[in-house]
């Protein structure tokens, strides 16, 4: 048996176990985000005690196949994740496995190529029929999603997208700044961000839909160079965030690991923007809300 074969049998695995922890993914691999990727590193973390990088995922776990197989180090880290001693193990008791079933698998082709057979020629008559019953499908819009200032793409890790509708929000998959808009009429989608304005719009497959812009929130993207860079005029910074930070300011820091959160007020927070550290450009803004002077009053931190 091929290692590789086995290996993509892994990565299966993997996915069955990450899926257990975030029932709300329903993707493979190809659509795993960036933040998939951060809850597999945390996840990783918690139950094996091991580290992996979000390059190694990006490199072994994202492409459909595989032409190397991977470091055993790393091959143990991801057999313990999905309950073996190592990767020895996961090969002793599924190498049988994989076997047995390619086996059943031709038999049951045989099979299936008969039936297929017969089956096309009623198919044809019932296409015939129902033709635009059966062979309906869903239209796929990708949109681009762009600052209305600058014309540039919005960083995927900076907006969320749902389809909402009488019952439920459905998430929208968003590659490369482009949402991926399934609908067979018409689809209500919201943008959200905590960097710009929320924005709802109709997408009708009667006609093109344009490009999504979204307007900056001024205050946020302040904060958000403040979070990112190094500005060394530390006074400068002292002032402008007297301006854009609300007096009544909360912030919750949510702490790796499932550790629980911190907790810091104006001065404090302040405190920590003033002066850049390693940590501080580790954490992601994903919440922000105003008063109603624009002021930021409210802020949601993950740590990463």
């Amino acid at each position: 048996m091929n290692p590789l074969t086995l290996f993509q049998n892994l990565k299966n695995d993997v996915l069955l176990v990450y899926k257990e922890h975030h029932p709300y993914f329903v993707g493979d691999w190809k659509t795993f985000s960036s933040q998939d990727i951060q809850n597999l590193i945390e996840l990783i973390e918690t139950q094996v005690k091991q580290t992996v990088s979000e390059k190694w995922i990006y490199t072994h776990l994202k492409p459909e196949t595989n032409e190397k197989l991977p470091r055993k180090d790393m091959l143990n880290i991801l057999s313990q994740l999905v309950g073996y001693s190592g990767w020895e193990e996961y090969l002793f008791k599924n190498k049988k496995v994989v076997e047995v079933t390619q086996q059943d698998d031709k038999k049951s082709n045989r099979n299936l190529v008969i039936w297929l057979l017969s089956l096309m020629v009623i198919t044809s008559i019932v296409a015939y029929i129902f033709y635009d019953f059966i062979f309906e499908k869903d239209n796929v819009h990708s949109l681009e999603v762009k600052d209305s200032y600058t014309n540039d793409k919005i960083s995927t890790e900076d907006i969320k997208a749902v389809i909402v509708n009488d019952s439920a929000e459905i998430p929208i998959e968003i590659v490369n700044s482009e949402l991926q808009i399934k609908t067979k009429d018409s689809a209500k989608v919201v943008i959200k961000s905590p960097f710009y304005e929320d924005k709802t719009v109709m997408v009708k497959n009667t006609h093109p839909h344009p490009n999504i812009v979204l307007e900056p929130d001024d205050y946020a993207m302040m904060l958000k160079a403040f979070m990112k860079s190094d500005i060394k005029d530390w006074q400068t910074r002292k002032e402008q965030l007297q301006k854009i930070l609300a007096d009544d300011l909360e912030v919750i820091v949510m702490l790796k690991n499932n550790l629980g959160a911190e907790y810091f007020n104006k001065e404090e927070f302040s405190e920590k923007l003033v002066i850049p550290t390693a940590s501080l450009k580790k954490m992601k803004v994903i919440e922000i809300k105003n008063n109603t002077d624009k002021q930021i009053n409210f802020i949601r931190i993950i740590q990463q």
